[in-house]
């Protein structure tokens, strides 16, 4: 087995942004109006959440700028605070129409490219929270702003019955960066050293990975060169809902096939890859 390589998807940014600006032109009001997966937010708070990240992104980032507010103690601190933000965000974007929220993402997208394409993606930077406490390269955190921009897109196409961007130039790397949570989402699973878990995704933009305990925490590679102890298959389709809470562990239970020790695989069935 061997260890996954970086993800460098900088220069992915501008084909996803249009895919989603030509999905938005075609939308009627009423498809403005549809509920969508991500819990109590219509499609046009979705699209105004993008937009709020790009803003975000580059006041915060860019720019160095930090607004006044409350120092954030702990992980569940970071939690209320994202979702009081972006439910604060959202509530005052529902006065924009849907031409001025597409105008807006138009105007910040090549900045949001611009500033990522600038960074240097091996540099270590801060923590990716689903992924560990511990700083994190820049392209991990680069490859996380990826995959909010594509769940948040597919949550689009689903509410709207357009057909998924199941392209793998866009879902592979989402794929590949969810399962980087992995290590740390099996964290407190005990098991002897050496121990394997399979994880294989399937479809054109899947592949498989394994989980192996090493002497202090679990490490992920790619491939499985040894038997594993236990093995979970799911569809890209069923592991990117479960991965953004799409679908909750039972659903994505019943969707995947697990061999071996069913226990030792089950918290992959709680893992995210979303702040939530």
């Amino acid at each position: 087995m061997k260890r996954p390589t970086a993800i460098y998807v900088a220069d992915r940014f501008p084909g996803l942004r249009l895919r989603l600006l030509e999905l938005l032109g075609g939308l009627s009001a009423e498809e403005w109006s549809q509920p969508t997966a991500a819990r109590l937010w219509l499609v046009k708070d979705v699209v105004a959440h993008l937009l709020g990240g790009d803003l975000g992104n580059l006041s915060r980032r860019r720019d160095a700028f930090t607004p006044p507010g409350t120092p954030i103690p702990d992980f569940a601190g970071l939690v209320k605070f994202i979702n009081e933000l972006n439910h604060e965000w959202v509530r005052a974007a529902r006065r924009l129409s849907p031409r001025v929220l597409c105008d807006l993402l138009e105007f910040t997208g090549p900045q949001m490219e611009a500033y990522f394409s600038s960074l240097d993606p091996d540099a270590l930077g801060g923590s990716v929270s689903w992924a560990g406490p511990d700083p994190a390269p820049v392209w991990l955190d680069v490859a996380r702003e990826f995959t909010e921009r594509w769940h948040h897109q597919q949550q689009i196409r689903d509410a709207t019955g357009r057909l998924p961007l199941y392209d793998p130039y866009f879902l592979g790397p989402v794929l590949d960066t969810f399962v980087r949570a992995l290590p740390y989402s099996f964290r407190d699973t005990v098991a002897p050293e050496g121990t394997v878990i399979g994880i294989a995704i399937s479809g054109e933009a899947g592949g498989s990975w394994a989980l192996r305990r090493g002497q202090d925490a679990w490490e992920l590679f790619v491939g499985i060169d040894a038997p594993p102890a236990a093995e979970v298959v799911l569809s890209q389709d069923a592991a990117w809902r479960l991965f953004t809470r799409g679908i909750d562990p039972g659903q994505a239970r019943h969707l995947a096939t697990v061999r071996g020790n069913s226990a030792l695989a089950a918290p992959l069935f709680a893992t995210l890859a979303v702040i939530a």
